[in-house]
C-alpha cells in the first residue's frame, strides 16, 4: 500500500517562503513521475507542478511558474516543493501524488496546510 505523508506547511507572509516535503512509501519511488497539487477552500484540487522519475524534467502551472520549484531525492523517497514569493492566493492544502498525466492516482495523503496572509 502506498502511503503519502506531506509536511512543511504553515503560515507565511506575502513574499515569504516555505518548503514542503512528501515522504512516499510502499512503492518503487524512483519509477514514478510525481506531482504536487493543491486545494483551496471551496475549490477543486488543482495540479501545480510535476517532475519526471529521475528529476531532470519539470513542469509548472502558470500560477506558480518562476516562484515554485519541485525537486526529488530518489535515495530518500522524498519529493519537495520550494515555494518562494508566496501570495495570499497560494493559501491551500498541498498534496503530492503521481504526475498529472498518469491515470493511476494513489490514495491521497492528509496534505499540508499553507496559509499566506499579512
Amino acid at each position: 500500500q502506498v502511503v503519502l505523508v506531506e509536511s512543511g506547511g504553515g503560515s507565511a507572509q506575502p513574499g515569504g517562503s516555505l518548503r514542503l516535503s512528501c515522504a512516499v512509501s510502499g512503492v518503487s519511488f524512483s519509477s514514478y513521475a510525481l506531482g504536487w497539487y493543491r486545494q483551496a477552500p471551496g475549490e477543486q484540487r488543482e495540479f501545480i507542478a510535476e517532475i519526471n522519475s529521475n528529476g531532470d524534467m519539470t513542469y509548472y502551472a502558470d500560477s506558480v511558474k518562476y516562484r515554485f520549484t519541485i525537486s526529488r531525492q530518489n535515495a530518500e523517497n522524498k519529493l519537495y516543493l520550494q515555494m518562494n514569493s508566496l501570495k495570499p492566493e497560494d493559501t491551500a492544502i498541498y498534496y503530492c501524488n503521481t504526475n498529472s498525466a498518469n491515470e493511476l492516482r494513489w490514495n491521497w495523503g492528509q496534505g499540508t496546510q499553507v496559509t499566506v496572509s499579512s
